[in-house]
């Protein structure tokens, strides 16, 4: 007799298994089928691994702050294969972190390619048979394929492949600088690579705020990395020797790139081919993404869909999320939303400067016709960053002329990622800045720079 589960996961990424272990914790019998490791794409081949090279560049970066204080460092004794493998270390902990969480939470954990055969109904590997009440697709994303650039992973590499590469090229051509492209300019850069960085739009991290994404630029070009921003990739060619990459730009015409290798970020894509959403009438967008309405519920009742197989936001703070809100409708014990609001996702971006935003940017509200009134706080305006060396940044606010409503905050800077919280947490209180600007910070800290941008609100800013 084919096991009956209350809810089934297809894919146990950070969407999957925090939908799977809050199912178990409300009472509902639950399992979670996934093919490769537990963790998903995030924990094994991005988030994790990716997160441990920057804390690593960023440690090798600051040995140039010891020589200038005396210290003699032999830079050139790396050994990038270590520092792999303590990348691979660091997943291998969590990965085996998620399957005990699973476990202690009593959730099925099944090791296998999951199809949906029927309403209700789940195959793994073409012939185990699970029954389910209902089920949950959080199968996640791959890497764009765009005809010309394939990945081979050896010379032209995909986010994958260069978060297994073990020798340092001396040069790479990144194309694509997203918040993908940026981290590991930041990350070859630090640890000696010629880094050149491509990006078709006329900025660098295109989804963030304009004048945020020029600091960082600005910040990338004071360390050597060669940004290429409104240049199209036209062609890429591999030989003996390395690859070439044809760019075009309006202004200047055409150019070609030489480099060692290069890594292609173009974007990613669901994954929702091959997995029975036809045999049941779960429908997609061209794009393949499945539509999803409130409780992330498919058109198919008791069909539901999470993270990047949606449109929503690709972080896997918003899969997280919306697995919640899923098992919680489906327990009938009623979510604080029906959906994540999209205005009240942060981003986090982990080169260095990092970047961090929430809300409303400039230019969305310029060509939307939203009135607003903004206020820019430079970083070395805090005390804090001058005194440990890190004043490249600016905190952004955007609010309403009106009201006085926070319609968007966006910082760049050191440890911007988590200075956005408190951002984040006044937008979504409803907060006014005078809430913030009138609210003792310790001294001295970054977070100051914070205040100071809310006291600018009123034209009150302390220290500028």
């Amino acid at each position: 007799m084919a096991e009956q589960y209350d809810v089934t996961i297809i894919g146990a990424g950070p969407g999957g298994y925090v939908a799977a272990i809050r199912a178990a914790q409300l009472g509902l019998r639950a399992c979670v089928v996934e093919k490769d490791e537990p963790g998903g794409v995030c924990l094994n081949w991005g988030c994790i691994p990716s997160k441990s090279l920057i804390h690593q560049a960023e440690q090798f970066e600051s040995l140039k702050e010891m020589e200038a204080v005396g210290v003699q460092v032999d830079r050139e004794s790396l050994d990038y294969a270590k520092v792999q493998t303590r990348s691979r270390q660091a997943v291998k902990a969590l990965t085996g972190g998620v399957s005990g969480l699973l476990k202690k939470n009593k959730v099925d954990l099944i090791k296998g390619t999951a199809t949906i055969a029927a309403r209700g109904v789940v195959k793994i590997d073409g012939s185990k048979e699970i029954k389910s009440k209902n089920i949950i697709i959080a199968t996640g994303s791959k890497s764009m394929t765009v005809p010309g650039f394939e990945c081979d992973e050896k010379q032209v590499l995909s986010s994958d492949g260069i978060l297994a590469m073990t020798e340092l090229p001396s040069s790479l051509i990144i194309l694509g600088a997203g918040a993908i492209g940026c981290e590991f300019a930041f990350v070859m850069n630090a640890f000696g690579v010629k880094v050149t960085l491509v990006e078709m739009v006329e900025h660098i991290l295109p989804t963030e705020d304009f004048e945020v994404a020029k600091v960082l630029d600005q910040s990338f070009k004071k360390h050597g990395i060669e940004v290429l921003a409104g240049y199209l990739a036209k062609s890429l060619k591999k030989a003996a020797d390395g690859v070439t990459v044809v760019v075009e730009s309006e202004k200047t015409g055409e150019r070609e790139l030489k480099a060692d290798k290069a890594l292609v970020v173009f974007g990613r894509i669901p994954i929702t081919d091959g997995i029975g959403l036809d045999k049941v009438g779960v429908e997609t967008d061209k794009r393949g993404y499945i539509p999803v309405g409130d409780y992330c519920e498919t058109n198919v009742k008791g069909i539901f869909a999470i993270g990047d197989v949606t449109a929503t936001p690709a972080l896997a703070h918003v899969a997280s999320k919306e697995g919640e809100i899923a098992v919680e409708h489906i327990a009938g014990h009623r979510p604080a939303t029906r959906n994540v609001d999209p205005d009240l996702v942060p981003s986090a971006i982990y080169c260095e400067p990092q970047v961090a935003g929430v809300g409303l940017r400039e230019d969305q509200a310029k060509s939307d016709g939203v009135k607003y009134k903004k206020s820019v706080f430079p970083y070395r305006g805090a005390g804090k960053t001058v005194a440990v060396g890190k004043t490249d940044g600016l905190v952004k606010v955007l609010t309403d002329p009106d009201t006085g409503e926070l319609l968007g905050a966006h910082i760049v800077g050191h440890n911007a990622t988590e200075l956005i919280h408190e951002l984040l947490l006044a937008k979504s209180s409803e907060l006014l800045p005078e809430d913030i600007a009138d609210m003792i910070h310790a001294h001295p800290t970054i977070s100051e720079a914070l205040m100071e941008t809310l006291r600018g609100v009123d034209g009150k800013p302390i220290h500028m």
